[in-house]
This record gives C-alpha cells, sequence and structure tokens, in this order.
C-alpha cells in the first residue's frame, strides 16, 4: 500500500478561531510542525498544540525560523548584516529547546526540525544557511530528523551532519521551474481553490511531480505534504486531501515513524 505523511504548519494562531482550527487540523494529518517562539507561538500555544498532537497519535516537530516576530518569519536575514552567524545558530538551539523541554514534561519526543518562511527558502539555495540549521539541529542527542525541501543545499547539509534527511512537497503553493517555491510577493504564488490543492497533493503522491507556474510538469520525489495552517482554507485542505487520499488506497502516516 502506498503511504504519505502529511504535515502542517501549526502553533501559530493569534485568534481563537484561528487557534481552534488549528486543533482540529489534528485529526487529518500525521506530523505537527509546531512553532517555538521565533515567527510565533508561546510556551502556553506550544504545550497546548503538544498535548492535541498526543491526543490525535501525531507525531510533533519544532519549526524555528529566523528570530522575527514582526514579520512572521517571512522576511530574509543577511548573515552579517542582519544577524551573525553563531547567533542564528543559537536562536535556532534556542527554540527547539524550548520545545523539546515543554514536550519533555508530557513524555512525548519531538522526532523532527522543519525551519519556517524565509530560512527555509533562504537554505534552499544557500549552502551557509543550510550548514547552520544542520549544525544547530545535530547539536541535540535526539536523532532529530531534517525536513525541508527536495534537491536543496538543506539535504547536502544533513549528510554533512550525519542527518537523516525527509524532503516534502506543498499542497498549496506554486512551483517554478527549477523546483523551488515561488515568492509569496507573486500574485497566486498561494494555491486557493480547494480542487486544485487536492489535484496538486494528488500529483505529487501518485505521479511524483507537480505542474510549475509556467505550466511545466517537473519531477518531485517527497515523503510528506505540507498544508500551511495559516493558508486561507487549510482547515478544509487537510479534511478533503486526506479523505480523497485515503479513498484512492493511500495510507496516511507519519515519516518519522517509516
Amino acid at each position: 500500500m502506498k503511504s504519505i505523511d502529511l504535515n502542517a504548519d501549526l502553533g501559530e494562531a493569534n485568534n481563537t478561531e484561528w487557534a481552534n482550527d488549528e486543533l482540529e487540523m489534528l485529526h487529518y494529518i500525521s506530523s505537527a510542525n509546531i512553532a517555538c517562539g521565533g515567527h510565533a507561538g508561546s510556551d502556553e500555544t506550544m504545550s497546548r498544540m503538544i498535548y492535541g498532537a498526543q491526543e490525535h497519535n501525531v507525531v510533533i516537530g519544532a519549526h524555528p525560523s529566523y528570530p522575527d516576530k514582526e514579520f512572521f518569519g517571512r522576511r530574509s536575514f543577511e548573515i552579517g548584516r542582519d544577524i551573525g552567524a553563531q547567533e542564528l545558530k543559537l536562536t535556532l538551539i534556542d527554540q527547539i529547546a524550548k520545545l523539546i523541554n515543554l514536550a519533555d514534561s508530557a513524555n512525548e519526543p519531538v522526532r523532527y526540525v522543519k525551519p519556517h518562511g524565509a530560512l527555509y527558502n533562504d537554505a534552499m539555495k544557500d549552502s551557509e544557511k543550510a550548514d547552520i540549521i544542520a549544525s544547530a539541529i545535530s547539536s541535540f542527542k535526539q536523532n532529530l530528523i531534517f525536513l525541508g525541501g527536495p534537491n536543496s543545499e538543506m539535504k547536502l547539509a544533513a549528510k554533512k551532519y550525519g542527518l537523516r534527511y525527509v524532503s516534502e512537497g506543498f499542497a498549496d503553493r506554486r512551483y517554478t521551474d527549477d523546483g523551488h517555491l515561488q515568492s509569496r510577493k507573486i500574485k497566486g504564488s498561494v494555491i486557493e481553490k480547494q480542487n486544485r490543492r487536492i489535484l496538486q497533493a494528488k500529483n505529487i503522491v501518485f505521479n511524483q511531480s507537480v505542474k510549475t507556474a509556467s505550466g511545466k510538469e517537473i519531477p518531485i520525489e517527497v515523503d510528506t505534504i505540507c498544508l500551511h495552517g495559516d493558508s486561507p482554507g487549510a482547515l478544509e485542505s487537510a479534511k478533503k486531501i486526506r479523505n480523497q487520499l485515503e479513498k484512492s488506497g493511500v495510507k496516511v502516516m507519519a515519516f518519522a515513524n517509516v
């Protein structure tokens, strides 16, 4: 039986309705990327997501970012100008450690790390930033998995540090012809229609490919599909994508358990 992991970026909510949707999404995903204070998140929100994930047998991972709550972690930092290399490494370690410590209190292991937003996109192509992330992850003794984009500098950095690397695709984002995510500054970079999100998810799972913004079909091999928790209609997407995949004979299961 074919299987796939469904992950979502959670613990980012700043209002009650969004927070309730995040908890509801735990019914439909298998891995939760929990914001741990860099772009969003507090001890309270982290604990809420940890216990919610535990209740629904969802694997948890840390979702650290540039220290940038003002821009939700979606502004690039330049090493040496906006932040030092060691400072970035230390803030990532601090964010991951916060989630691990809270999860320890709930006897729940943190299994992986997925960088957020601009840091993720920068590290796709920037070897220095990818190295900093991998170095931060390797400083922990939990054998944390590195989750990121396929064919990226992050994958190479993971290999350098002896980390298991898992590649992900996105159901709700447009791709460029080189296999990277199209900038959010470009209109249409976030796929809004539910049927198109479902189609993209199924295309990734069954054909290992995505149609780019230009209409080109490119290969993409991944073990998990991300649903951004802050995208409009994210909860509906999670329900429908899981339903459609399971109807097609696909088992949804956490990559960390494989």
